[in-house]
């Protein structure tokens, strides 16, 4: 088996909402992210306009205070030997509630140090302008992104970090997971958007022409965005970021195999084939005629879409999905996936499916059919941890699974590499424990390193490193070759 590039990019990403903490400190407004309440499997996370702290635990007010020892995390993962680092700009930090004319100073010298601190160790930030975050402030004044006021606001803040971050930060990914959107789900997390009677986060009350409204002023800004990157430096290369959705019929029935096609259209291509491709699929306008729905769509819109394109496709990877068109089974749930039991594959203890093999037939997917560069930046498994002592009476985690299930994904990587797919490299989900978005937990653990913190919020927050972490420096170092 061959080697990864030498140019390959390793790592693990982030998201400022669910581990930088310090919440309303040095300016920092209050974003939608701060107004989730703690959930679990059971019970559902909460929205709240109003931040309720006699009735509710908010996760990310406190996170694992990445905000207060980005220094120290940052060692750890030049110790594991990463490429690169993602991260995103929390953007209360920088405006507040996105209405001010001037932008935070406090916030913009606080990203400005965690990237010179990542460049000292030779670590190239992958920054994500928009993950989950926006001011709670602009929910509340236009519902969000389904005002396309909220381009003007993005384009301001785009062009505050762009120059104040220009020398420091060339990779840039537009808006986490934007196809989301394509869900009811994806309301309040990606756009901003509370409809009347929404409290639940599972159970969103949603207006699907609104929704894809928002989902457009998405698109426009993105190309926006990359209009105005470019002009400031021509280097800075934009990614589109989504999850992957890989359908699987649940039998051979042409049903079932023309339904996991359909939702494959609409949930797993329609946003990359608008930002990579520069224009509406054939199979949207249909979608849209059948569901009602009538775009504000102006003619200066598609003309920025066709010309400023993504250069990159990156995208998050946890597991398959099978699909029937006659019945579901909710029990096959995790991070947004409903569909059939996959009798095929195993499943982790969030009921995640584990598919390795349906990572390199997403790579050569995606290749295939955009032809441009692939990176991967999410993948990982969640699980229910606790530190024990080691041979030499140190503390760490036995997290023998998390090898094994990263292992078995990494190679696939490698396979797809020799079927002819470019790709940037793999960022694993996560460096480090903190928050998990879907149920505002922290029992749920994803990194190479262990942090005291219980779902109360309470612990001494050292870091502790796990088995894996030992285990993906070496993977580093060899540049893939201890994957045998």
């Amino acid at each position: 088996m061959n080697r990864f590039p030498n140019d390959f990019y390793w790592g693990a990403s982030t998201a400022a909402n669910q581990c930088e903490g310090a919440w309303n400190i040095d300016g920092k407004g209050i974003s939608i992210a701060d107004c989730l309440t703690k959930g679990s499997m059971t019970e559902p996370r909460k929205i709240t306009l109003d931040i309720d702290m006699n009735n509710y635990q908010y996760p990310s007010h406190t996170g694992v205070d990445f905000y207060h020892r980005y220094k120290e995390d940052i060692a750890l993962c030049a110790q594991m030997g990463f490429k690169m680092f993602r991260l995103s700009i929390n953007c209360t930090r920088i405006f507040p509630t996105g209405d001010e004319e001037e932008p935070n100073e406090l916030g913009l010298r606080f990203y400005e140090n965690v990237f010179k601190e990542l460049k000292k160790y030779n670590i190239e930030p992958l920054v994500t302008i928009c993950h989950n975050d926006m001011p709670v402030e602009l929910t509340k004044r236009y519902n969000g992104w389904a005002n396309r006021k909220m381009i003007d606001y993005f384009i301001k803040y785009c062009k505050t970090i762009f120059k104040r971050y220009d020398g420091l930060v060339t990779y840039w990914l537009l808006f986490n997971e934007i196809n989301i959107m394509t869900k009811p789900t994806g309301n309040w997390h990606h756009a901003g958007i509370c409809n009347k009677g929404t409290f639940e986060f599972p159970t969103q009350i949603d207006d699907i022409q609104l929704r894809y409204q928002a989902l457009h002023h998405l698109f426009v800004a993105g190309a926006k965005i990359i209009k105005l990157g470019k002009m400031i430096n021509p280097s800075f290369r934009f990614g589109t970021m989504v999850a992957a959705y890989l359908y699987y019929p649940y039998t051979c029935d042409p049903k079932d195999v023309f339904y996991a096609f359909q939702q494959t259209q609409m949930q797993g291509y329609l946003c990359t084939d608008v930002t990579i491709k520069g224009k509406y699929p054939y199979y949207a306008n249909k979608f849209f005629k059948e569901n009602n729905i009538r775009l504000n769509i102006k003619e200066e819109d598609l003309r920025l879409l066709q010309k400023y394109r993504v250069d990159f496709l990156s995208f998050s990877y946890y597991g398959s999905n099978t699909l029937s068109a006659t019945k579901s089974d909710d029990k096959n749930c995790g991070h947004g996936f409903r569909g059939m039991v996959n009798p095929y594959v195993e499943k982790t203890e969030w009921n995640f499916p584990i598919d390795p093999l349906g990572l390199r037939l997403i790579l050569n997917s995606f290749y295939e059919r955009y032809n441009i560069p692939l990176l991967i930046v999410e993948n990982g498994i969640g699980a229910t941890e606790k530190l024990i002592k080691d041979e030499n009476n140190n503390y760490t985690v036995n997290d023998n699974y998390r090898i094994e299930y990263l292992k078995k994904h990494i190679q696939q990587v490698q396979y797809a590499i020799n079927d002819g797919v470019d790709i940037l490299g793999y960022l694993s989900w996560s460096a480090f424990d903190f928050v998990s978005l879907g149920t505002g937990e922290f029992k749920k653990r994803y990194g190479f390193i262990f942090i005291d913190c219980d779902d109360a919020g309470k612990g001494s927050l050292k870091r502790y490193k796990k088995k894996s972490f030992e285990w993906y420096a070496e993977l580093i170092k060899t540049n893939g070759e201890k994957l045998e």
